[in-house]
């Protein structure tokens, strides 16, 4: 698996196989190996104080019971306390061709300040949409966050051998716009067994 380059990512915008949008500030965007990319305005947080269990084996579990989607204006800020995980995305739509794969890593001036981003880091060949991010403070201050300030880089990877049309991303994060709350109805089915039963 090679890594690409800012010239071979910037290549690959212009022929138009890779898009990633908006481009703000190009100098800002690209390092040598990677693409910055930004904090949207809207995220996903967690009700804990109302429902205590999250428990997927449970009939009918409705995961907005358990979060809640907001959406801040630009130039406001949201305070992220020590120990709380949040869901947001990138301001960015990312379209990544067959042949190329991403992963989203936290950057090192966050991760210093205890901010730890995308515990779930692979963008799959063929996903098109903003990327979901899984953001937690595991500092001991609260963290400021500002929407539209660089919040994680991506490191764009060659994938090798043939990928089959039909096993390109296709998943239900599909052409998201931001934050998705996650699922497991589709899951149960083929975990059951594991599950103790319910009483």
């Amino acid at each position: 698996m090679s890594t690409l380059s800012k010239l071979e990512l910037l290549e690959k915008i212009k022929s138009k196989t890779l898009t990633i949008t908006p481009l703000l500030n190009q100098d800002e965007t690209f390092d040598d190996i990677s693409v910055n990319v930004r904090l949207s305005n809207e995220f996903i947080i967690m009700k804990r104080q109302t429902f205590p269990v999250f428990d997927i084996a449970k009939e009918n579990v409705n995961i907005e019971e358990f979060q809640k989607k907001i959406r801040i204006n630009y130039g406001d800020s949201f305070v992220l306390h020590p120990n709380e995980l949040i869901l947001s995305s990138t301001l960015e739509y990312i379209a990544v061709p067959n042949d190329l794969m991403c992963y989203v890593i936290g950057k090192s001036s966050w991760g210093r300040a205890g901010l730890i981003i995308a515990t779930a880091t692979k963008v799959d060949p063929g996903f098109k949409g903003c990327i979901t991010l899984e953001i937690i403070n595991e500092g001991e201050s609260p963290i400021v966050l500002y929407p539209g300030t660089p919040i994680a880089q991506l490191v764009f990877h060659k994938v090798y051998g043939e990928i089959e049309e039909d096993n390109t991303y296709d998943g239900k994060f599909k052409y998201s716009v931001g934050p998705v709350f996650p699922s497991f109805e589709d899951k149960k089915e083929k975990w059951k067994f594991w599950f103790k039963k319910q009483k």
